[in-house]
This record gives C-alpha cells, sequence and structure tokens, in this order.
C-alpha cells in the first residue's frame, strides 16, 4: 500500500528563483539622458536665473569684489501670455537690478553689451536731486543707509549736489561722461529736479563717490533691465576688474590662485547671503 505525503494546509508553495537580466543603457539612451539635463540646465540659465559675478566695487558694501549672484531673470522680465503663474512686477525704487549699460561700444566703436549691477532711485516721473549726498525724491528726502555717505573727505560738487552742475562729456561712454548724455542732460532739468522719462530708470552705485551710474551716462530703458540678484551662493576676494585681465596666462595664473587660496580667501559668511 504507498502513502502519500500531504503537505500542511499553511505550507507556502516554493518558487523557483528567476536570474534577471541585467538591461544594459544603449549608448543613445545614454546621449538622450545628457542631452535633457543640458537642455534644463540651459533653460534655466537662459530663461530663469543666471550668474553674475561682482567685478567692481561700486556697490560696497551691499556688494563686494568677488561675489558670485544667482540672478532671477523672470521677476522684472515683461510679462508673457505662455507663462500665466509667474509673477512679474515692474522695477522698484530700491530694487538692485541687472541691466545693460545702455551706449556702451567697443574699441572699433561697434555697440557691445555690458552688464552691470546698481540701485534702482528713480522710477519713470520722478524728479531726483541730491544735497550734499542725500537723495530727495518728489521733495522727499530718501533713508538709504545703504548708501556711502558724504563725508568732508569725499564731498564733490558734481556726485553731492546733482544735477545742479552739467556733466561735461568726454567722448568716452565706457569710463566717462559720453557726449549724448552731456547735449541731452539739460531737457531733463526742471527747477532743479532731474525728472525720469516715460520708460526710463535712473540708477546709482551705494558706493557713491566710486560709482559710474546714471548721473554720469544716463537713463536705463526698461528693456536694458535683466533681473534683480537673489543671494550671493561664494564670495572669493578677487582684486577690482580682476575679470577685465584677458590672456591664457593670466587665466591659468588666477585659476591657480583660486585654488591654492580656496579656503583662506572664501568669505564664507557671505555664502547663501540674500542681497538687498
Amino acid at each position: 500500500m504507498s502513502t502519500k505525503n500531504t503537505p500542511p494546509a499553511n505550507a507556502q508553495p516554493e518558487i523557483e528563483p528567476v536570474q534577471g537580466e541585467k538591461q544594459e543603457e544603449t549608448p543613445f539612451e545614454a546621449a538622450a539622458s545628457i542631452c535633457s539635463v543640458l537642455v534644463v540646465g540651459l533653460f534655466i540659465l537662459t530663461l530663469l536665473a543666471q550668474n553674475f559675478v561682482i567685478p567692481s566695487g561700486s556697490m560696497e558694501n551691499t556688494l563686494l569684489v568677488g561675489d558670485h549672484l544667482v540672478v532671477d531673470r523672470i521677476t522684472l522680465s515683461p510679462p508673457t501670455k505662455w507663462m500665466p503663474l509667474v509673477h512679474y512686477r515692474e522695477p522698484r525704487r530700491n530694487d538692485i537690478v541687472v541691466f545693460i549699460k545702455p551706449g556702451t561700444i567697443d574699441g572699433d566703436g561697434k555697440p557691445t553689451i555690458m552688464y552691470l549691477v546698481k540701485r534702482l532711485i528713480g522710477v519713470p516721473g520722478d524728479h531726483i536731486h541730491l544735497h550734499n549726498g542725500i537723495v530727495y525724491i518728489n521733495g522727499q528726502e530718501q533713508h538709504q543707509p545703504h548708501a556711502q555717505p558724504t563725508t568732508p573727505a569725499n564731498y564733490t560738487p558734481f556726485n553731492d549736489e546733482f544735477p545742479s552742475i552739467p556733466p561735461e562729456g568726454n567722448g568716452d561712454p565706457n569710463t566717462g561722461i559720453p557726449d549724448a548724455w552731456a547735449n541731452e542732460f539739460s531737457s531733463h532739468v526742471v527747477d532743479g529736479d532731474l525728472v525720469v522719462p516715460p520708460g526710463k530708470y535712473f540708477m546709482m552705485g551705494d558706493n557713491r563717490h566710486d560709482s559710474l551710474d546714471s548721473r554720469y551716462w544716463g537713463f536705463v530703458p526698461r528693456e536694458n533691465i535683466m533681473g534683480r540678484p537673489l543671494f550671493n551662493y561664494w564670495s572669493f576676494v578677487t582684486p577690482e576688474h580682476q575679470q577685465d585681465e584677458t590672456g591664457i596666462g593670466n587665466n591659468i595664473a588666477w585659476i591657480a590662485h583660486v585654488a591654492l587660496h580656496f579656503f583662506t580667501d572664501t568669505r564664507w559668511k557671505r555664502t547663501l547671503h540674500v542681497t538687498r
């Protein structure tokens, strides 16, 4: 008589392990992944945010030479219908803005692009004058603790009593007062105030006595305003106008300097510092 081994009622059936096949990424899939990352990065850097390095001391002590900023390119851009959920607004007084300097030319006399960062002082329709370095807008004294104070040592009539002294053009729109601004200047002065025309803005650096700004080259058109700095993601002690140095030798020397002094010359307290 034969007997059968009956398994217990709660016994689980044995499952044979299945050896899955390892799926390797094809070259096409790898290239597609890299391209998608590049597209997203390019979209962010082109339309949403941009890196900007402070090259001069015109905004000290708000911004220092060697500050690396993330710039918001959306908020102050002209509104578009294809992005209805994005918050847009017009530039306001005391905004720190990145913009294209108007009327910049290269060594061959051709128009070129130069990005600057300054504080927005006057909006269209504002009546502006300075007295003893203090800004007055529409007759009201402005409280601006971020600005470099005027003292007997740094007082200059052109800067601190603007626009009482007309600018004298020197023909150089990049390093001084362009002739075009000197010629049109008087047409914007009414009863001792400079009147900001429609569609234009008046900019000044916080380092008021070491800043070539709207006092020297005029108003900034609305379309030239590119964005506003959000925060400082890295700050490194840098000589003024280091970005103007050209040549492979200078670039290699600066890269080596950064590598050797990264920890000692990085301003760690300014990391992720919000720009105001």
